[in-house]
């Protein structure tokens, strides 16, 4: 990726309008709130700029076991009662907040434009829950949606992965794991995904600060997400990391090119494509992380949702 010297010249007038609009609220920024205060104000704030959710013929609160005995919530929607085929979802927030409500309209968007169901799940956050245990439930709860698929009324045989930014990073460790234990996913649909164990790439400098997610926020969420340092080397917090991707799922890969993690969900694709997975990746020009919930103000969000639904329609096809 080329990044100007003024990188607010990349922006689409529409997106420059919201940033500067943003920055006149004044808002505390997340990083200087308690975990607890910033998931108050990002789920208030999370519906604010996004599309109205769509009235679904299911939608329904499921619960998932985990390994270590807990349970997290998981919500199913579908826009039928017929066997559909399902996308299981992990919605972003740098592992720190971020939950099934947040992220509920796009999961709406999501399930009524593809025709499947959607089940999306509330992994455990940091810092109650450091690494890997967002990683953990994400993998327990494609086992389990596997096994359940049939009781739920669902297509077991055609399940895909998918996330937004730590949602993202799930996902390709989901993708990952499926592929290690036989389990064929028939794709991992990835909006900027979180790839890199360090925020070192270039467009992590020229986006570190003033494009909505920047180097102070993102250090924030790692900090109360990794034990350790150590932890950064590990492929299911770095999935750039991951010694071997070979005959993992075909990917669909949604960036916004002023985002700090657009070079990494560049690099993760060329990874894919070396070892021979099939790629789909759209950059959508002139616009910033956390894009595709602001359908009302932005509109390559509801691009992107639909480039997304095709996908996940063309990757659902029955043989």
């Amino acid at each position: 990726m080329s990044h100007q010297r003024n990188p607010r010249s990349l922006l689409t007038p529409a997106m420059h309008q919201l940033l500067d609009r943003m920055a006149r609220t004044r808002q505390l920024p997340l990083h200087a709130l308690t975990p607890q205060q910033a998931r108050q104000v990002y789920e208030m704030g999370s519906g604010m700029l996004d599309i109205p959710g769509h009235k679904l013929a299911r939608v329904e609160e499921l619960s998932i076991p985990t390994r270590d005995g807990a349970v997290v919530a998981a919500r199913l929607y579908a826009p039928a009662q017929e066997r559909l085929p399902v996308l299981l979802y992990f919605h972003g927030g740098g592992f720190t907040i971020g939950s099934v409500a947040t992220h509920d309209a796009l999961c709406r968007h999501l399930s009524h434009l593809s025709h499947c169901a959607v089940v999306s799940v509330d992994y455990r956050l940091a810092p109650e829950h450091k690494f890997p245990t967002a990683a953990n439930d994400a993998w327990d709860a494609l086992q389990w949606l596997v096994r359940e698929a049939r009781a739920l009324g669902l297509d077991g045989t055609r399940i895909a992965v998918g996330g937004d930014s730590a949602g993202g990073t799930l996902a390709i460790v989901c993708a990952i794991e499926a592929r290690d234990a036989d389990l064929p996913l028939a794709l991992q649909l990835l909006f900027y995904p979180g790839c890199a164990a360090h925020q070192d790439t270039p467009s992590h400098k020229t986006f570190a600060e003033g494009f909505v997610i920047g180097e102070e926020q993102i250090s924030y969420f790692f900090n109360h997400y990794v034990n350790s340092p150590a932890d950064r080397a590990e492929w299911r917090f770095a999935p750039l990391l991951a010694p071997d991707v070979e005959g993992v799922a075909p990917a669909w890969i949604g960036l916004a090119e002023c985002d700090p993690l657009v070079d990494e969900g560049v690099l993760y694709a060329d990874k894919l494509r070396a070892a021979g997975v099939v790629v789909d990746l759209e950059i959508y020009r002139g616009v910033v992380h956390e894009f595709i919930k602001m359908g009302r103000a932005i509109p390559e969000a509801l691009q992107a949702h639909a480039d997304a639904a095709r996908a996940l329609k063309h990757a659902f096809q029955t043989p």
